[in-house]
């Protein structure tokens, strides 16, 4: 079995929820195991096309880079790695900043469906700037809920439902970004639930 296991969040998951990289636990899950990760979301850097990929088995490692190049992607971003670099070795100021912001955008966001969306249950993030809500408890079916979510709030949430059976009912927001445009998006959500 071969594990390829993501973090592209890995400095938000950190600060709420550490736990071990997977590749960490043994060599033996080391040799079968490609770490990915990256600076994408952290640091907003998506665009660019960068990314670390740790792969301790060599010829697990030669495979991979055979294929990479024959992809067409064997010259990395020259712009992404200087864009990387710098924001490894001198971000960690404003990714304190960033993530003070994110749990601040938390607490607010908390305290918003505490005292007028009561129907809406914030489940607490383990990472990540995306926060799942649970509107189970507004009597809608899951489609009544979208479609009140568009068409009465005028919003655009994720809708639990694109992650199959087990979402539905929930929506998930995005939380980064000013809080004013994030409590226009909850007063909407709340236009939407009262407006049925």
């Amino acid at each position: 079995m071969l594990v390829c296991r993501s973090i592209p969040a890995m400095r938000f998951i950190k600060v709420r929820h550490p736990g071990p990289v997977l590749a960490s636990l043994s060599p033996q899950i080391a040799e079968r195991t490609i770490t990915c990760t990256s600076a994408s979301k952290t640091f907003n850097l998506a665009g660019l096309q960068v990314s670390n990929i740790f792969i301790r088995n060599s010829s697990l490692r030669r495979r991979f880079c055979a294929e990479r190049s024959a992809s067409g992607y064997s010259q990395p971003n020259t712009l992404g790695l200087f864009a990387t670099e710098a924001a490894y070795k001198r971000g960690a100021g404003w990714l304190s900043a960033l993530l003070g912001y994110l749990e601040e955008n938390i607490r607010r966001t908390r305290e918003f469906l505490e005292r007028e969306l009561t129907e809406v249950s914030l489940i607490e993030p383990e990472g990540t700037y995306l926060l799942w809500l649970d509107c189970s408890a507004a009597g809608l079916t899951a489609e009544q809920l979208d479609r009140a979510i568009v068409e009465k709030g005028n919003l655009w949430l994720d809708s639990g439902r694109i992650f199959g059976h087990a979402g539905e009912g929930f929506q998930r927001i995005n939380i980064a970004c000013p809080w004013s445009v994030l409590e226009n998006g909850l007063e909407h959500l709340k236009l939407a639930l009262r407006a049925r």
